[in-house]
């Protein structure tokens, strides 16, 4: 990772970077046909999570918006910068705070469903039209087998 990037936590109840993290979530979502969630939808669940957010002069370029209970209400990292363990990273600061981390990932989203393969998640169950325009998803979980801490470490070390 480079030198220039710069971690920051916004807790709950703050506006810190919103704007900026939809954006990012909106280039996103305009090159991938992902994380398709309505405004109104996005910034209140953002402003009620704890955010880890990595930035480079000053731009957000990563974030995950994180529940009081470990799950992951949204991973973005700008295609600019995948690659280069920011992902990785950001599950890393979660797994500092949780025991378990689980998500929600479309069954349509390779690149999601990879990284987090790659993470050691497991899917535990697919919810058929969990997505507002239909969509389906896979419920994924670390931590289940084994400790978290363990999985983290191993997964830093790839």
């Amino acid at each position: 990772m480079s030198v220039n990037i710069d971690s920051r936590v916004v807790t709950p109840g703050s506006d810190d970077f919103v704007d900026e993290a939809w954006q990012l979530k909106e280039e996103i979502n305009r090159q991938e046909d992902v994380l398709k969630q309505r405004y109104d939808f996005f910034t209140d669940a953002y402003r009620r999570s704890k955010v880890h957010c990595y930035l480079q002069e000053g731009e957000l370029i990563g974030f995950a918006a994180v529940r009081r209970d470990g799950y992951i209400l949204f991973l973005a990292v700008s295609p600019d910068y995948r690659g280069e363990g920011i992902g990785k990273r950001l599950v890393a600061r979660v797994a500092d705070d949780h025991d378990t981390i689980t998500c929600h990932a479309r069954t349509s989203n390779e690149n999601a469903l990879q990284f987090y393969e790659h993470l050691g998640f497991d899917i535990k169950r697919r919810i058929d039209n969990y997505y507002e325009d239909g969509g389906d998803a896979y419920y994924l979980k670390l931590g289940s087998n084994g400790g978290i801490t363990d999985k983290i470490s191993e997964l830093m070390r790839r």
